[in-house]
C-alpha cells in the first residue's frame, strides 16, 4: 500500500467504529480525487530492481501506483485492496498507463479472504489491518504464496510519523528482526536478503516536508528446497 497521508493511530481504528473496514476505507477515497501521488514507493523500486519479472501479488494497492509500476516493468500483477472505490481508481489509472491488461484487480479484506495461486513477488508496503493481531496472519499467509523461488518484500513504518501530536503508546513497530521472528518461517527454506531500518523523506498532512522512519524485510524462499509451511 502507498503510504496514506492519514496518522497510524488512524489506520489501526479503521473498522473498530460503527463502518466496516470496507465501508471506512471507501469513504475515505470518495473524500478526494486523489488520496496518493500515483507514483511507486521508493523501497519497491530499489528492492525489485535485481529481480527477473514474473508473477506479483501486491497486498493493500490503494490507487494502484506500485501495480501499475509494476506491470510496466513487465510484471504480470494481482493487485489487492479492500476499497472497491480504491480499485475502481487504480483500474483506471491502469487503463491510462496502458498496463491494464497486465494486472488483475481483486477486492479483498486480508483478515477473510487471499486471493489463490504462488507468486515470484509478494509485496506488502504500510499493510495495516485494523486488528493489529491480524497483520502476523496475513503476513504469515504472505509467505505460503511465495513461489520456490521468489521473494517476500515487506516495508513496514518503524516509528509513529514525526506529526502526529497524540501517539498511540500501544501501537506496536517491530524491527525487521522482530517481524521475521514472528513469521516463525522454517531457516533451512528461506534467505534474508535485506532487514534494515531507515530515514525516508515524507510530506505531512499540511504539506510540510518530514522525515519518517521505515523498515524493510527481504526474503527469499529456496528455489529446490521449498516445501509447504
Amino acid at each position: 500500500m502507498t503510504e496514506h497521508t492519514t496518522t497510524d493511530k488512524t489506520l489501526a481504528d479503521a473498522g473498530t467504529g460503527p463502518l466496516s473496514t470496507e465501508e471506512f476505507w471507501d469513504a475515505r477515497y470518495r473524500a478526494a480525487e486523489r488520496i496518493f501521488s500515483g507514483r511507486p514507493n521508493d523501497a519497491l523500486v530499489r528492492e525489485t530492481a535485481p529481480l527477473r519479472p514474473g508473477t506479483a501479488l501486491e497486498l493493500g494497492c490503494g490507487e494502484g501506483g506500485d501495480a501499475i509500476w509494476l506491470a510496466g516493468q513487465g510484471w504480470t500483477v494481482t493487485a489487492t485492496d479492500v476499497s472497491s472505490v480504491a480499485l475502481g481508481r487504480a483500474a483506471g489509472q491502469a487503463r491510462a498507463a496502458g498496463v491494464d491488461d497486465r494486472i488483475d484487480w481483486q477486492r479483498h479484506d486480508l483478515a477473510e479472504s487471499f486471493p489463490a495461486g504462488t507468486y515470484d513477488l509478494v509485496s506488502a508496503h504500510f499493510l495495516y489491518p485494523p486488528e493489529p493481531s491480524a497483520r502476523e496472519r496475513i503476513l504469515r499467509r504472505a509467505a505460503r504464496s511465495v513461489a520456490p523461488g521468489g521473494v517476500l518484500l515487506i516495508v513496514s513504518h518503524a516509528g509513529p510519523p514525526p506529526w502526529e501530536q497524540d501517539p498511540d503508546p500501544d501501537f506496536v513497530f517491530p524491527a525487521p528482526e522482530q517481524l521475521h521472528a514472528a513469521l516463525d518461517l522454517p531457516p533451512e527454506q528461506w534467505d534474508t536478503l535485506a532487514a534494515e531500518t531507515y530515514e525516508r523523506p515524507a510530506t505531512a498532512p499540511d504539506g510540510r516536508p518530514a522525515t519518517r522512519l521505515d523498515s524493510t524485510l527481504k526474503l527469499r524462499r529456496h528455489p529446490d528446497r521449498a516445501r509447504a509451511l
